[in-house]
């Protein structure tokens, strides 16, 4: 059964028309011959741009498989639901609805890494290799390092709207829920039977009974779309951040 249920996977996937162009990779102009002063940069941006690439495009093949599979279960009963949701479902959405928060993560600290090294091409021997650990590189650190750039701010902006508020909120805020306490399941079933509720106000506490229904994947593929396409906007802005570290440091790059 679970052999044809898969075929029958495959063959909605294949039908579906993939209108999203993906990420593309190998874009870097540093200049040829580099300077080894500026070989951290350069790996650096080889191993974060293909990174980022790869993520949001498996943002979108996510999103993909996701519209096949609602194809597939459409006129199942529940039990054929449950038994197709646990056995190929569940990994593809939950990874899926957590990227847009990694994938926002690995924005800031590319530009935070790749900015402290550019900024040795503006300091020239002033500069000092002054940088957190790489368990402590959150936005302040990317603020910080990204300031003497003219495209930074572009960029914060862009990765400050994907997976943002709206997002969390549109999601029942899956991630924390997923990772902290029970979150929303999908296709089929039901979560926070019970909720407690504070009343700041009215100083008072009081329970909700009834839980929230499970997430449809028609509604998940469209939030998912929704983020590659802001992730592609950011990946933009990303793209101009580096191309004005390039063209600094190809005036500073002394072979």
């Amino acid at each position: 059964m679970l052999v044809d249920l898969y075929r029958r996977y495959r063959d909605a996937l294949d039908a579906i028309v993939h209108e999203a162009q993906p990420v593309e990779y190998n874009w870097g102009e540093l200049p040829n011959p580099l300077s080894g002063v500026w070989l951290a940069y350069s790996e650096m941006f080889n191993e974060f741009s293909r990174e980022i690439a790869n993520s949001l495009n498996e943002l979108n093949d996510y999103s993909l498989r996701l519209k096949a599979w609602n194809t597939v279960i459409a006129p199942m009963i529940d039990a054929e639901k449950l038994d197709a949701t646990h056995e190929f479902i569940d990994p593809i959405a939950t990874i899926g609805l957590n990227l847009p928060y990694v994938i926002r993560s690995r924005f800031m600290f590319a530009a935070a890494h790749l900015s402290h090294q550019a900024n040795r091409s503006r300091e020239g021997a002033s500069w000092r290799d002054e940088f957190p650990l790489d368990n402590e590189v959150y936005f302040a650190a990317a603020d910080k390092f990204g300031a003497p750039w003219r495209t930074y701010n572009a960029f914060k902006q862009c990765i400050e709207q994907f997976g943002n508020k709206e997002y969390q909120t549109a999601t029942r805020d899956f991630r924390n829920a997923y990772n902290h306490r029970f979150s929303p399941r999908f296709v089929i079933g039901i979560t926070k039977i019970v909720a407690r509720e504070v009343d700041t106000e009215a100083k008072s506490i009081h329970y909700s009974f009834g839980g929230l229904p499970a997430l449809s994947l028609d509604f998940v593929a469209g939030l998912m779309d929704e983020q590659y396409q802001l992730g592609l906007k950011a990946f933009r802005a990303f793209q101009a951040l580096v191309r004005e570290h390039e063209a600094s440091i190809a005036k500073d790059n002394i072979v």
